[in-house]
Protein backbone atom coordinates (compact mmCIF):
# COMPACT_ATOMS: atom_id res chain seq x y z
CA UNK A 1 0.00 0.00 0.00
CA UNK A 2 1.14 3.98 -1.10
CA UNK A 3 2.76 4.93 1.95
CA UNK A 4 1.17 8.41 0.85
CA UNK A 5 -2.43 6.99 1.09
CA UNK A 6 -3.82 7.85 4.85
CA UNK A 7 -6.74 6.32 6.91
CA UNK A 8 -8.99 8.89 6.11
CA UNK A 9 -8.66 8.93 2.02
CA UNK A 10 -8.75 4.88 2.45
CA UNK A 11 -11.71 5.11 4.55
CA UNK A 12 -13.58 7.76 1.00
CA UNK A 13 -12.31 5.63 -0.79
CA UNK A 14 -14.59 2.78 0.68
CA UNK A 15 -17.37 4.39 1.23
CA UNK A 16 -17.43 6.12 -2.04
CA UNK A 17 -18.17 3.01 -3.09
CA UNK A 18 -14.62 2.00 -4.73
CA UNK A 19 -15.17 -2.06 -4.24
CA UNK A 20 -13.69 -4.30 -6.61
CA UNK A 21 -16.97 -4.79 -7.95
CA UNK A 22 -17.56 -1.21 -8.95
CA UNK A 23 -14.38 -0.97 -11.27
CA UNK A 24 -15.09 -0.81 -15.03
CA UNK A 25 -16.90 1.50 -17.37
CA UNK A 26 -19.01 3.78 -16.07
CA UNK A 27 -22.58 3.45 -16.94
CA UNK A 28 -23.21 5.69 -20.07
CA UNK A 29 -26.73 7.12 -21.29
CA UNK A 30 -28.34 4.93 -24.25
CA UNK A 31 -30.87 5.64 -26.33
CA UNK A 32 -33.61 3.50 -26.54
CA UNK A 33 -34.34 0.46 -29.51
CA UNK A 34 -37.49 0.21 -30.18
CA UNK A 35 -38.48 -3.77 -30.36
CA UNK A 36 -40.89 -5.95 -29.74
CA UNK A 37 -38.81 -8.88 -28.84
CA UNK A 38 -39.70 -11.67 -25.92
CA UNK A 39 -36.99 -11.90 -24.08
CA UNK A 40 -37.17 -14.24 -21.02
CA UNK A 41 -34.91 -14.48 -18.52
CA UNK A 42 -34.27 -17.85 -16.30
CA UNK A 43 -33.44 -16.79 -12.98
CA UNK A 44 -33.80 -13.78 -11.24
CA UNK A 45 -30.90 -14.09 -8.73
CA UNK A 46 -27.99 -10.89 -9.16
CA UNK A 47 -27.37 -11.83 -12.92
CA UNK A 48 -30.93 -12.16 -14.03
CA UNK A 49 -32.15 -9.05 -12.10
CA UNK A 50 -28.56 -6.84 -12.93
CA UNK A 51 -29.32 -7.57 -16.64
CA UNK A 52 -33.29 -6.73 -15.82
CA UNK A 53 -32.55 -3.58 -14.87
CA UNK A 54 -30.56 -3.10 -17.59
CA UNK A 55 -32.58 -3.82 -20.30
CA UNK A 56 -35.63 -1.81 -19.21
CA UNK A 57 -33.20 0.93 -19.67
CA UNK A 58 -32.44 0.21 -23.18
CA UNK A 59 -35.02 -1.14 -24.68
CA UNK A 60 -38.67 0.30 -25.63
CA UNK A 61 -41.41 -2.22 -25.97
CA UNK A 62 -39.73 -5.29 -25.04
CA UNK A 63 -41.48 -7.77 -23.28
CA UNK A 64 -39.00 -9.05 -20.39
CA UNK A 65 -39.89 -12.47 -18.38
CA UNK A 66 -37.86 -13.36 -15.65
CA UNK A 67 -38.77 -16.78 -14.17
CA UNK A 68 -37.80 -17.69 -10.57
CA UNK A 69 -39.59 -19.00 -7.64
CA UNK A 70 -37.54 -17.52 -4.94
CA UNK A 71 -39.03 -15.30 -2.52
CA UNK A 72 -36.22 -13.93 -1.39
CA UNK A 73 -32.95 -12.35 -2.69
CA UNK A 74 -29.64 -13.67 -1.00
CA UNK A 75 -26.39 -11.31 -0.58
CA UNK A 76 -24.65 -14.23 -0.98
CA UNK A 77 -20.66 -12.76 -0.02
CA UNK A 78 -21.91 -12.03 3.36
CA UNK A 79 -22.52 -15.47 3.92
CA UNK A 80 -19.07 -15.92 5.02
CA UNK A 81 -19.48 -13.07 7.52
CA UNK A 82 -22.77 -14.62 9.31
CA UNK A 83 -20.53 -18.13 9.07
CA UNK A 84 -17.83 -16.32 11.09
CA UNK A 85 -20.40 -14.60 13.69
CA UNK A 86 -19.30 -10.87 12.13
CA UNK A 87 -23.08 -10.15 10.79
CA UNK A 88 -26.79 -11.38 11.82
CA UNK A 89 -28.33 -13.58 9.74
CA UNK A 90 -31.05 -11.07 8.07
CA UNK A 91 -27.71 -9.39 6.62
CA UNK A 92 -27.64 -11.13 3.42
CA UNK A 93 -31.71 -11.22 3.12
CA UNK A 94 -34.24 -9.37 1.03
CA UNK A 95 -37.13 -9.58 -1.20
CA UNK A 96 -36.64 -10.83 -4.53
CA UNK A 97 -39.28 -8.10 -5.61
CA UNK A 98 -37.70 -5.37 -4.21
CA UNK A 99 -35.26 -5.51 -7.17
CA UNK A 100 -37.32 -6.00 -9.99
CA UNK A 101 -37.41 -3.28 -12.65
CA UNK A 102 -41.31 -2.01 -13.34
CA UNK A 103 -41.74 -3.26 -16.87
CA UNK A 104 -41.02 -6.58 -16.21
CA UNK A 105 -42.96 -9.73 -15.66
CA UNK A 106 -41.79 -12.21 -13.08
CA UNK A 107 -43.08 -15.72 -12.95
CA UNK A 108 -42.80 -17.14 -8.98
CA UNK A 109 -42.19 -20.94 -10.62
CA UNK A 110 -39.18 -23.04 -11.58
CA UNK A 111 -38.78 -23.16 -14.95
CA UNK A 112 -38.77 -27.14 -15.79
CA UNK A 113 -37.95 -27.13 -19.40
CA UNK A 114 -36.66 -25.57 -22.26
CA UNK A 115 -37.02 -26.49 -25.96
CA UNK A 116 -34.15 -24.84 -28.03
CA UNK A 117 -35.42 -25.74 -31.26
CA UNK A 118 -38.83 -24.17 -30.56
CA UNK A 119 -37.96 -20.94 -28.63
CA UNK A 120 -40.07 -22.00 -25.28
CA UNK A 121 -39.62 -22.44 -21.65
CA UNK A 122 -42.19 -24.33 -19.82
CA UNK A 123 -42.76 -23.56 -15.87
CA UNK A 124 -43.29 -26.21 -13.25
CA UNK A 125 -46.96 -25.55 -13.68
CA UNK A 126 -47.23 -26.00 -17.40
CA UNK A 127 -47.43 -22.69 -18.71
CA UNK A 128 -45.40 -22.15 -22.04
CA UNK A 129 -43.13 -19.17 -22.28
CA UNK A 130 -42.21 -18.55 -26.43
CA UNK A 131 -39.11 -16.62 -26.15
CA UNK A 132 -36.78 -14.74 -29.00
CA UNK A 133 -34.27 -14.13 -26.75
CA UNK A 134 -33.20 -16.34 -23.78
CA UNK A 135 -30.83 -15.93 -20.84
CA UNK A 136 -30.11 -18.52 -18.74
CA UNK A 137 -29.18 -17.15 -15.18
CA UNK A 138 -30.31 -19.49 -12.84
CA UNK A 139 -27.47 -19.81 -10.46
CA UNK A 140 -26.51 -23.32 -9.62
CA UNK A 141 -27.49 -25.95 -7.05
CA UNK A 142 -25.84 -27.66 -3.90
CA UNK A 143 -25.56 -31.41 -4.00
CA UNK A 144 -25.48 -32.52 -0.61
CA UNK A 145 -26.92 -35.81 -1.18
CA UNK A 146 -23.32 -36.63 -2.78
CA UNK A 147 -21.86 -36.98 0.61
CA UNK A 148 -22.97 -40.39 2.17
CA UNK A 149 -24.41 -39.38 6.04
CA UNK A 150 -24.85 -35.47 5.75
CA UNK A 151 -27.81 -33.42 5.60
CA UNK A 152 -28.96 -30.15 6.16
CA UNK A 153 -30.54 -30.99 9.68
CA UNK A 154 -27.05 -31.57 11.23
CA UNK A 155 -25.71 -28.27 10.66
CA UNK A 156 -25.33 -26.69 13.79
CA UNK A 157 -24.69 -29.76 15.59
CA UNK A 158 -22.29 -32.01 16.66
CA UNK A 159 -19.79 -29.76 15.16
CA UNK A 160 -20.75 -29.75 11.46
CA UNK A 161 -20.82 -26.61 9.67
CA UNK A 162 -22.05 -25.43 6.16
CA UNK A 163 -22.44 -21.68 5.24
CA UNK A 164 -23.31 -22.39 1.13
CA UNK A 165 -26.66 -23.53 2.07
CA UNK A 166 -28.34 -20.18 3.30
CA UNK A 167 -28.48 -17.24 6.01
CA UNK A 168 -30.12 -19.87 8.68
CA UNK A 169 -27.41 -22.48 7.88
CA UNK A 170 -24.58 -19.82 7.70
CA UNK A 171 -25.56 -18.87 11.30
CA UNK A 172 -25.98 -22.06 12.70
CA UNK A 173 -22.70 -23.20 11.23
CA UNK A 174 -21.02 -20.10 13.54
CA UNK A 175 -23.64 -21.95 16.34
CA UNK A 176 -21.10 -24.76 15.70
CA UNK A 177 -17.92 -23.04 14.81
CA UNK A 178 -17.97 -20.94 18.13
CA UNK A 179 -17.87 -24.32 20.46
CA UNK A 180 -14.98 -25.37 18.39
CA UNK A 181 -13.53 -21.90 19.09
CA UNK A 182 -14.31 -22.22 23.04
CA UNK A 183 -13.44 -26.41 23.56
CA UNK A 184 -10.41 -26.57 20.91
CA UNK A 185 -10.29 -30.48 19.23
CA UNK A 186 -9.62 -31.35 15.97
CA UNK A 187 -11.25 -28.53 12.76
CA UNK A 188 -11.16 -30.22 9.36
CA UNK A 189 -11.96 -27.41 6.46
CA UNK A 190 -12.94 -28.70 3.17
CA UNK A 191 -14.15 -27.82 -0.61
CA UNK A 192 -15.38 -30.00 -3.27
CA UNK A 193 -14.15 -31.23 -6.61
CA UNK A 194 -16.32 -29.80 -8.64
CA UNK A 195 -16.34 -25.91 -10.25
CA UNK A 196 -18.10 -23.76 -7.49
CA UNK A 197 -19.16 -20.14 -6.54
CA UNK A 198 -16.72 -18.47 -4.95
CA UNK A 199 -13.67 -20.63 -4.33
CA UNK A 200 -12.03 -18.12 -1.94
CA UNK A 201 -14.94 -19.12 0.76
CA UNK A 202 -13.54 -21.93 2.16
CA UNK A 203 -10.19 -20.15 3.01
CA UNK A 204 -11.73 -17.16 4.07
CA UNK A 205 -13.42 -19.45 6.45
CA UNK A 206 -10.56 -21.90 7.64
CA UNK A 207 -8.49 -17.98 8.12
CA UNK A 208 -11.07 -16.34 10.10
CA UNK A 209 -11.94 -19.16 12.36
CA UNK A 210 -8.30 -19.97 13.50
CA UNK A 211 -8.34 -15.86 13.68
CA UNK A 212 -11.10 -16.08 16.00
CA UNK A 213 -9.51 -18.83 18.00
CA UNK A 214 -6.03 -17.28 18.26
CA UNK A 215 -7.87 -13.75 19.75
CA UNK A 216 -10.02 -15.95 22.17
CA UNK A 217 -6.36 -17.72 23.55
CA UNK A 218 -7.73 -20.84 22.35
CA UNK A 219 -5.21 -21.17 19.69
CA UNK A 220 -3.31 -24.01 21.26
CA UNK A 221 -5.69 -26.02 22.00
CA UNK A 222 -7.10 -26.35 17.88
CA UNK A 223 -5.67 -28.20 15.86
CA UNK A 224 -6.67 -27.13 12.19
CA UNK A 225 -6.59 -29.13 8.90
CA UNK A 226 -7.37 -28.01 5.28
CA UNK A 227 -8.74 -30.74 3.00
CA UNK A 228 -9.30 -30.39 -1.29
CA UNK A 229 -9.51 -32.57 -3.90
CA UNK A 230 -7.50 -30.07 -5.99
CA UNK A 231 -3.40 -30.47 -6.22
CA UNK A 232 -3.16 -26.33 -5.02
CA UNK A 233 -4.75 -24.20 -2.51
CA UNK A 234 -6.36 -21.57 -5.59
CA UNK A 235 -6.86 -21.91 -9.06
CA UNK A 236 -3.86 -18.99 -9.56
CA UNK A 237 -0.50 -20.07 -8.74
CA UNK A 238 0.82 -16.69 -7.21
CA UNK A 239 -2.25 -16.30 -5.10
CA UNK A 240 -2.05 -20.58 -4.03
CA UNK A 241 1.93 -19.73 -3.17
CA UNK A 242 0.49 -16.92 -0.33
CA UNK A 243 -2.07 -19.06 1.19
CA UNK A 244 0.00 -21.89 1.48
CA UNK A 245 2.85 -19.69 3.28
CA UNK A 246 -0.02 -17.87 5.52
CA UNK A 247 -1.27 -21.85 6.21
CA UNK A 248 2.09 -22.60 6.97
CA UNK A 249 2.10 -19.56 9.38
CA UNK A 250 -0.78 -19.98 11.05
CA UNK A 251 -0.37 -23.61 11.45
CA UNK A 252 -3.21 -24.94 9.29
CA UNK A 253 -1.85 -28.89 8.15
CA UNK A 254 -3.19 -29.20 4.30
CA UNK A 255 -4.82 -32.02 2.20
CA UNK A 256 -4.25 -31.61 -0.99
CA UNK A 257 -6.12 -34.32 -3.23
CA UNK A 258 -8.57 -35.22 -0.57
CA UNK A 259 -12.24 -35.69 -1.82
CA UNK A 260 -14.93 -35.72 0.91
CA UNK A 261 -17.20 -38.82 0.26
CA UNK A 262 -18.84 -39.57 3.72
CA UNK A 263 -19.18 -38.56 7.26
CA UNK A 264 -20.15 -40.86 11.01
CA UNK A 265 -22.33 -37.48 12.43
CA UNK A 266 -22.81 -39.33 15.49
CA UNK A 267 -18.81 -40.52 16.01
CA UNK A 268 -17.67 -37.53 14.12
CA UNK A 269 -15.79 -38.99 11.14
CA UNK A 270 -15.19 -38.22 7.91
CA UNK A 271 -14.21 -40.31 5.30
CA UNK A 272 -11.64 -38.89 2.71
CA UNK A 273 -10.71 -39.89 -0.87
CA UNK A 274 -7.35 -39.61 -2.69
CA UNK A 275 -6.13 -39.31 -6.05
CA UNK A 276 -5.11 -43.31 -5.96
CA UNK A 277 -8.66 -44.13 -4.61
CA UNK A 278 -7.69 -44.76 -1.23
CA UNK A 279 -9.55 -44.30 1.46
CA UNK A 280 -8.86 -42.35 4.43
CA UNK A 281 -10.91 -41.86 7.92
CA UNK A 282 -10.22 -38.56 10.00
CA UNK A 283 -11.82 -37.60 13.56
CA UNK A 284 -12.90 -33.91 13.94
CA UNK A 285 -14.62 -31.88 16.93
CA UNK A 286 -15.43 -29.25 13.91
CA UNK A 287 -16.40 -30.17 10.48
CA UNK A 288 -17.22 -27.53 7.57
CA UNK A 289 -18.79 -29.20 4.41
CA UNK A 290 -19.00 -27.54 1.35
CA UNK A 291 -20.65 -30.14 -1.02
CA UNK A 292 -20.36 -30.80 -4.89
CA UNK A 293 -22.13 -27.74 -6.95
CA UNK A 294 -23.89 -28.56 -10.30
CA UNK A 295 -26.44 -26.48 -12.90
CA UNK A 296 -29.85 -27.35 -12.27
CA UNK A 297 -31.42 -30.00 -13.55
CA UNK A 298 -33.35 -28.24 -15.78
CA UNK A 299 -30.21 -27.09 -17.58
CA UNK A 300 -28.48 -30.72 -17.44
CA UNK A 301 -31.68 -32.22 -19.24
CA UNK A 302 -32.11 -29.18 -21.78
CA UNK A 303 -29.09 -30.32 -24.11
CA UNK A 304 -27.91 -27.13 -23.98
CA UNK A 305 -24.55 -28.04 -21.54
CA UNK A 306 -21.31 -28.75 -22.49
CA UNK A 307 -21.23 -32.65 -24.24
CA UNK A 308 -17.19 -33.04 -23.82
CA UNK A 309 -16.38 -31.17 -20.53
CA UNK A 310 -18.00 -30.54 -16.57
CA UNK A 311 -20.33 -33.46 -18.01
CA UNK A 312 -21.04 -34.29 -14.39
CA UNK A 313 -21.92 -30.34 -13.91
CA UNK A 314 -23.76 -29.40 -16.50
CA UNK A 315 -22.75 -26.37 -17.35
CA UNK A 316 -24.03 -24.29 -20.03
CA UNK A 317 -21.93 -24.33 -23.29
CA UNK A 318 -20.95 -21.04 -24.59
CA UNK A 319 -18.75 -18.89 -25.97
CA UNK A 320 -16.28 -17.68 -22.92
CA UNK A 321 -15.95 -13.87 -24.22
CA UNK A 322 -19.42 -13.01 -25.18
CA UNK A 323 -21.01 -15.87 -23.14
CA UNK A 324 -23.06 -16.87 -26.13
CA UNK A 325 -24.92 -20.11 -27.25
CA UNK A 326 -22.18 -21.94 -29.52
CA UNK A 327 -24.98 -23.42 -31.17
CA UNK A 328 -28.13 -21.25 -30.26
CA UNK A 329 -27.53 -17.62 -31.01
CA UNK A 330 -30.71 -16.37 -29.48
CA UNK A 331 -28.97 -18.18 -26.19
CA UNK A 332 -27.21 -16.34 -23.54
CA UNK A 333 -25.47 -18.34 -20.27
CA UNK A 334 -25.07 -15.55 -17.46
CA UNK A 335 -23.52 -15.77 -14.09
CA UNK A 336 -22.84 -19.30 -12.46
CA UNK A 337 -24.42 -21.68 -14.31
CA UNK A 338 -22.14 -20.19 -17.64
CA UNK A 339 -19.74 -23.00 -18.92
CA UNK A 340 -16.54 -20.91 -18.28
CA UNK A 341 -13.08 -21.63 -16.83
CA UNK A 342 -13.66 -18.44 -14.36
CA UNK A 343 -16.49 -16.17 -13.20
CA UNK A 344 -18.30 -17.57 -10.66
CA UNK A 345 -18.15 -14.63 -8.09
CA UNK A 346 -20.79 -11.52 -7.60
CA UNK A 347 -17.73 -9.21 -8.83
CA UNK A 348 -17.67 -11.63 -12.01
CA UNK A 349 -21.58 -11.18 -12.45
CA UNK A 350 -20.82 -6.78 -12.53
CA UNK A 351 -18.51 -7.89 -15.38
CA UNK A 352 -20.60 -10.65 -17.35
CA UNK A 353 -23.68 -8.87 -17.68
CA UNK A 354 -22.94 -5.76 -20.19
CA UNK A 355 -21.27 -8.25 -22.14
CA UNK A 356 -25.00 -10.09 -22.64
CA UNK A 357 -26.71 -7.04 -22.81
CA UNK A 358 -24.62 -5.98 -25.72
CA UNK A 359 -24.86 -9.00 -27.44
CA UNK A 360 -28.57 -9.07 -27.18
CA UNK A 361 -29.05 -5.37 -27.79
CA UNK A 362 -26.92 -6.21 -30.97
CA UNK A 363 -28.99 -9.09 -31.92
CA UNK A 364 -32.07 -6.50 -32.20
CA UNK A 365 -30.29 -4.08 -33.80
CA UNK A 366 -28.41 -6.53 -36.17
CA UNK A 367 -25.13 -5.30 -35.60
CA UNK A 368 -22.24 -6.72 -34.39
CA UNK A 369 -21.75 -6.80 -30.51
CA UNK A 370 -18.66 -5.04 -29.28
CA UNK A 371 -18.28 -5.89 -25.58
CA UNK A 372 -16.64 -9.18 -24.23
CA UNK A 373 -15.64 -10.86 -20.66
CA UNK A 374 -12.36 -11.43 -20.22
CA UNK A 375 -12.62 -14.05 -17.32
CA UNK A 376 -12.82 -11.48 -14.60
CA UNK A 377 -13.07 -12.67 -11.38
CA UNK A 378 -12.64 -11.24 -8.06
CA UNK A 379 -11.87 -12.82 -4.06
CA UNK A 380 -11.67 -10.25 -1.25
CA UNK A 381 -9.40 -13.14 0.61
CA UNK A 382 -10.19 -12.81 4.23
CA UNK A 383 -7.01 -13.55 6.71
CA UNK A 384 -8.27 -12.06 9.26
CA UNK A 385 -10.39 -10.71 11.36
CA UNK A 386 -9.88 -6.91 10.02
CA UNK A 387 -7.55 -7.96 7.11
CA UNK A 388 -7.78 -9.26 3.87
CA UNK A 389 -6.62 -9.44 0.43
CA UNK A 390 -7.92 -7.84 -3.08
CA UNK A 391 -7.46 -10.72 -5.12
CA UNK A 392 -8.73 -10.03 -8.88
CA UNK A 393 -7.73 -11.88 -11.68
CA UNK A 394 -8.61 -13.25 -15.36
CA UNK A 395 -9.13 -15.91 -17.36
CA UNK A 396 -5.04 -16.38 -17.93
CA UNK A 397 -4.39 -16.07 -14.06
CA UNK A 398 -2.95 -12.34 -14.25
CA UNK A 399 -3.74 -10.58 -11.46
CA UNK A 400 -5.59 -7.24 -12.41
CA UNK A 401 -5.71 -4.90 -9.77
CA UNK A 402 -8.38 -1.78 -9.67
CA UNK A 403 -6.06 0.28 -7.34
CA UNK A 404 -2.74 -0.02 -8.87
CA UNK A 405 -0.41 1.54 -6.76
CA UNK A 406 -2.77 1.80 -3.66
CA UNK A 407 -3.73 -1.85 -2.89
CA UNK A 408 -1.80 -4.15 -3.30
CA UNK A 409 -3.46 -7.58 -4.28
CA UNK A 410 -0.98 -9.90 -2.25
CA UNK A 411 -0.87 -8.05 1.32
CA UNK A 412 -3.07 -8.73 4.16
CA UNK A 413 -4.83 -5.26 4.69
CA UNK A 414 -6.91 -3.36 6.61
CA UNK A 415 -9.01 -1.38 3.67
CA UNK A 416 -9.08 -4.50 1.56
CA UNK A 417 -11.28 -5.82 4.59
CA UNK A 418 -13.23 -2.46 4.56
CA UNK A 419 -14.02 -3.24 0.78
CA UNK A 420 -15.47 -6.23 1.74
CA UNK A 421 -17.35 -5.59 5.01
CA UNK A 422 -18.57 -2.47 3.86
CA UNK A 423 -18.43 -1.01 0.71
CA UNK A 424 -19.17 -4.28 -1.31
CA UNK A 425 -22.50 -4.98 -0.39
CA UNK A 426 -23.53 -1.08 -1.47
CA UNK A 427 -21.86 -1.51 -4.99
CA UNK A 428 -23.63 -5.44 -4.98
CA UNK A 429 -26.86 -3.16 -4.92
CA UNK A 430 -25.90 -0.84 -7.15
CA UNK A 431 -25.57 -3.95 -9.55
CA UNK A 432 -28.93 -5.59 -8.99
CA UNK A 433 -30.34 -2.00 -9.73
CA UNK A 434 -28.27 -1.99 -13.15
CA UNK A 435 -26.19 1.82 -12.12
CA UNK A 436 -22.91 -0.43 -11.21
Amino acid sequence: MSHNVNRRQLLALAAGGAALASAGTPRRAEAKTRTSARIVIIGAGAAGTALANRLVRRLDGARITLVDPRVEHLYQPGLSLVAAGLKPADYVVSKTTDWLPDGVELVAERAEAIDAEVKSVTTESGRSLDYDFLVLAPGLVLDHDAIDGFSLDLVGKNGIGALYAGPSHAAATWQAASRFVEEGGVGIFTRPETEMKCAGAPLKHTFLIEDITRKAGNRGKADLHYAAPQGSLFGVPIVAEKVRMLFGDRGVTTHMKHTLKSIDPGAKRAVFEDAEGSRQEMGYDYLHVIPPQRAPEVIRQSGLAWADKWTDQGWVECDKASLQHLRYDTIWALGDVAGVPKGKTAASVKWQVPVVEDGLVAAIEERTPTETYNGYTSCPMITRVGRAMLIEFDYDNNLVPSFPGVIAPLEELWISWLMKEVALKATYNAMLRGQA
